[in-house]
C-alpha cells in the first residue's frame, strides 16, 4: 500500500516542482514551449551515427537543473523508468548493423553500436528537457501556452483532460486498493482473479466520476476552452533568453564545438 501511495506522491510532485519561484519559473511559458521544441529538432536532426557532437546539448538541461533548482536526482530517476522504451528501440542495431566505423587501439567498433549508443543520448536529452519543461512551467501552463500559440483549444483541452484523469484513475485504485485490504487477510484478495474484477471495478467507477465531472462542468458554463488563471506577458527577459537560446541552438548544430575545442587544446599542449 505504501508503494501505491508513493507512486501517487511521485506522479504529481513533478508538477508541484513548477510552482517554485526561480528565474526559471518565472519565464513567459511560451518562451519555454517554443525553445524546447526547438532544442527536440535539433537534437533528433543530427545522423543516426553521431555521439560526439550531441555531448554539448547536455548544456541545456544542466543549466536549467541548476537555475530551477530541480532535483537533479528525480529527473534521472524519471529518465531511467522509461529509458527501456528507447532501449527496445535500438538493442537489435548491433546485431543488424554490423559494419565497422571506428578502430580505436585495435578494438573495432560496429556502427550498430554507434547507433545505439546515439539514440539512448538523444532519448536522455529530450526526455529530460520535456520533463524540465514540465517541472518549471507546470502541464497547465504547457497547455495555455500552446493553445496562445495557435494550437486547437480541443487539442489543449483533450491533453489537459489526459494528464488530469491520471490522479482521478490513480485517486479511485487508491481507494478500491485501501477497500480491498481492510476486508481480506494475508494474501486472501490477491488472485489474478481479484486483481481482473479491481480493473474491470475501476473502469467503470472512472467513467461514471468522469461523466459527473463532465456534467458539472457543462453547469458552470464549460465552452470547450479552458481559461488560464494566470496571465503571462513576454518580457525583456523572456525575449533575451529566447534570442540566447537559439543562439546557442544555432552555434552546436551548425560548428563542431568539440571538434574546435579539441584542436584548441591539441594546440595548446603543442
Amino acid at each position: 500500500m505504501a508503494s501505491f501511495d508513493s507512486a501517487y506522491f511521485n506522479i504529481g510532485y513533478l508538477d508541484r516542482l513548477a510552482y517554485q519561484d526561480t528565474v526559471v519559473h518565472r519565464l513567459e511559458p511560451r518562451g519555454k514551449v517554443i525553445i524546447t521544441m526547438l532544442f527536440v529538432i535539433t537534437v533528433i536532426s543530427y545522423p543516426k551515427y553521431e555521439i560526439i557532437s550531441l555531448i554539448p546539448f547536455f548544456i541545456f538541461p544542466v543549466l536549467l537543473i541548476t537555475l530551477s533548482d530541480t532535483p537533479f536526482l528525480f529527473i534521472m530517476k524519471k529518465v531511467l523508468f522509461v529509458s527501456p522504451f528507447a532501449l527496445f528501440i535500438g538493442i537489435f542495431n548491433p546485431l543488424f548493423d554490423t559494419g565497422t566505423v571506428v578502430v580505436w587501439r585495435n578494438i573495432h567498433i560496429s556502427a550498430g553500436w554507434l547507433s545505439l549508443l546515439s539514440i539512448m543520448i538523444k532519448f536522455t536529452l529530450t526526455i529530460s528537457a520535456a520533463l524540465l519543461l514540465i517541472a518549471t512551467t507546470s502541464f497547465n501552463g504547457i497547455c495555455s501556452a500552446l493553445q496562445r500559440l495557435g494550437v486547437p483549444a480541443l487539442f489543449t483541452s483533450q491533453l489537459l483532460f489526459l494528464y488530469r484523469y491520471i490522479f482521478v484513475l490513480m485517486e479511485e485504485a487508491m481507494r478500491m486498493s485501501r477497500a480491498r485490504d481492510l476486508r481480506t487477510f494475508g494474501s486472501q484478495g490477491a488472485g489474478i482473479k481479484v486483481f481482473v474484477r479491481l480493473v474491470g471495478l475501476l473502469f467503470i467507477r472512472t467513467v461514471e466520476r468522469a461523466e459527473r465531472i463532465y456534467q458539472s462542468m457543462l453547469s458552470r458554463s464549460f465552452t470547450g476552452k479552458i481559461p488560464s488563471i494566470k496571465q503571462y506577458s513576454l518580457k525583456l527577459s523572456d525575449a533575451a533568453f529566447i534570442f540566447m537560446a537559439m543562439i546557442f541552438l544555432v552555434v552546436l548544430r551548425f560548428f563542431n564545438i568539440t571538434e574546435m575545442l579539441g584542436l584548441f587544446v591539441q594546440r595548446l599542449i603543442a
